[in-house]
C-alpha cells in the first residue's frame, strides 16, 4: 500500500540520521576519554584507535535498538502533528494497520541487533581483551611515547624520551627516574638505544649522561658521570587473558551455565527482544494530545525506555548473583512490557473509536 511504502521510506531516512548522530556522540565521548588516558600514560597513544574500534562494535546493539525506537516514534509523532493520522483513520485504517510497515522496517534491524549482540560483540570483547593483554606485555621502553612521561610495568621507573631516531632503535634526551634498593636515582643522557643480550634479555643502554642517587643534602648523595650505562628492560611474559563471561561466545555461555554466564546471556538475549518490543511500543506512544502538549508523549516514551533498560540490567544482575532463576529472569521484564504494550494498544484503539464520526 502507498502509506506502507511512504512510512518505511521515512523510517529508513530518519533512522540513518538518528544512528549517525548517536554513533558520533558515543564515539566522540569515548575518544575524549581514551585521549585523556593516553595523555596520562595509562594506554599507549598508538592503541587509541584500536580501543575505539572495539568500543564501536560493542556498543552497536544498544545504539541500533535506540535508533529503532526513536525513528519509529518520531515518524509517527510527526504524522499525528501534521494530521496525517486523522486522514488514515477516517479512511478506515485502524491503529493495528501500522504494525505491518513497522515490522517490515524493524525485523531486519532486529535480526542485525541479535547477530551483533549474540556473536559480533562477544567476538570484539574477546579481541579487546587479547589486545589489552598484549599492551600489558610490552616492555618498559615500548610503553614510552616521545615527548611524554611513561611508567614501567611494575611502577618502579618513570621514563621520558624527547625523540626517537629514524631507525626506531635509538632515542635522544633520555630521562629515567627509578627506585633501587630503597634509594631513588635519576639518570639523564643525550642518547640511548636498546640492545639484546645472548640470553634474550633486553637492555636500555644510555650514553654520555649523569646519574644522581640519594636525596639532596644528605651525606651519601652521589653524582656520577658515565659514558655508557645499561639498565635491564623488564618485560612480562605474554599472558593469556583472563577469561571473562563478557568475552565468552554465546555457545560457551550455554555450555557452562554458571550464574555469571547466565546473567550475561540474559543481557545478550534481552537486547534484541527489547528492541522488538520497544519498536511496537512506539506505535501507541506516538499519539499526540494537543491539549497536553507535544512533548508529553516523548517524555513518557523516554521514561519508558530508561525504565526498560534499567530493569533489564537489574534482571541481569540478579541472575548473575544467583538471586533470580534464569528460567524466570530472561523473560520477566519483557513479559511486563508486553502487558504494557497490549494495554496501550487497547486504550488507544478505544479512544480512536470514540472520536471517529459515526
Amino acid at each position: 500500500m502507498i502509506f506502507q511504502r511512504a512510512l518505511i521510506r521515512e523510517f529508513a531516512s530518519l533512522a540513518s540520521a538518528v544512528f549517525l548522530t548517536l554513533f558520533s556522540i558515543a564515539l566522540t565521548t569515548r575518544l575524549i576519554r581514551l585521549l585523556g588516558d593516553a595523555a596520562g600514560g595509562k594506554i599507549p597513544s598508538d592503541a587509541v584507535f584500536a580501543y575505539l574500534a572495539f568500543f564501536s562494535v560493542s556498543t552497536l546493539p544498544v545504539l541500533l535498538s535506540l535508533t529503532l525506537f526513536v525513528s519509529v516514534l518520531l515518524t509517527l509523532t510527526r504524522s499525528y502533528r501534521d494530521s496525517e493520522m486523522v486522514i488514515w483513520f477516517n479512511s478506515g485504517l485502524s491503529l493495528t494497520a501500522w504494525l505491518a510497515p513497522v515490522l517490515k522496517f524493524a525485523l531486519p534491524l532486529v535480526a542485525l541487533i541479535a547477530a551483533t549482540s549474540l556473536f559480533l560483540s562477544p567476538w570484539a570483547a574477546q579481541l579487546a581483551q587479547r589486545f589489552s593483554a598484549g599492551i600489558e606485555a610490552r616492555d618498559d621502553v615500548s610503553r614510552v611515547d616521545p615527548g611524554t612521561f611513561g611508567e614501567s610495568g611494575d611502577h618502579d621507573r618513570v621514563f621520558f624520551v624527547d625523540s626517537v631516531g629514524a631507525d626506531k632503535t635509538t632515542v635522544n634526551n633520555v630521562f629515567v627516574n627509578s627506585v633501587q634498593h630503597q634509594r631513588e636515582g635519576v639518570m639523564m643522557s643525550r642518547t640511548g638505544r636498546t640492545e639484546t643480550a645472548p640470553n634474550g634479555d633486553r637492555f636500555l643502554v644510555l650514553e654520555d649522561g649523569q646519574r644522581y642517587e640519594g636525596s639532596p643534602g644528605e651525606a651519601d648523595y652521589q653524582v656520577m658521570r658515565f659514558g655508557r650505562y645499561a639498565t635491564r628492560i623488564k618485560s612480562s611474559q605474554d599472558p593469556q587473558p583472563a577469561a571473562s563471561h563478557q568475552d565468552l561466545s554465546t555457545l560457551a555461555l550455554m555450555r557452562n551455565p554458571t550464574d555469571a554466564n547466565l546473567g550475561e546471556l540474559v543481557w545478550r538475549v534481552g537486547i534484541p527482544l527489547s528492541a522488538l518490543i520497544l519498536v511496537l511500543l512506539a506505535i501507541p506512544m506516538s499519539f499526540v494530545n494537543p491539549r497536553a502538549g507535544r512533548s508529553v508523549n516523548l517524555a513518557f516514551a523516554l521514561l519508558t525506555y530508561v525504565v526498560y533498560s534499567n530493569l533489564l540490567s537489574v534482571s541481569q544482575a540478579r541472575v548473575t548473583l544467583g538471586r533470580l532463576d534464569f528460567s524466570l529472569g530472561w523473560w520477566l521484564v519483557h513479559g511486563a512490557m508486553l502487558v504494557l504494550l497490549l494495554v496501550l494498544f487497547a486504550r488507544r484503539m478505544q479512544l480512536f473509536r470514540l472520536r471517529l464520526p459515526r
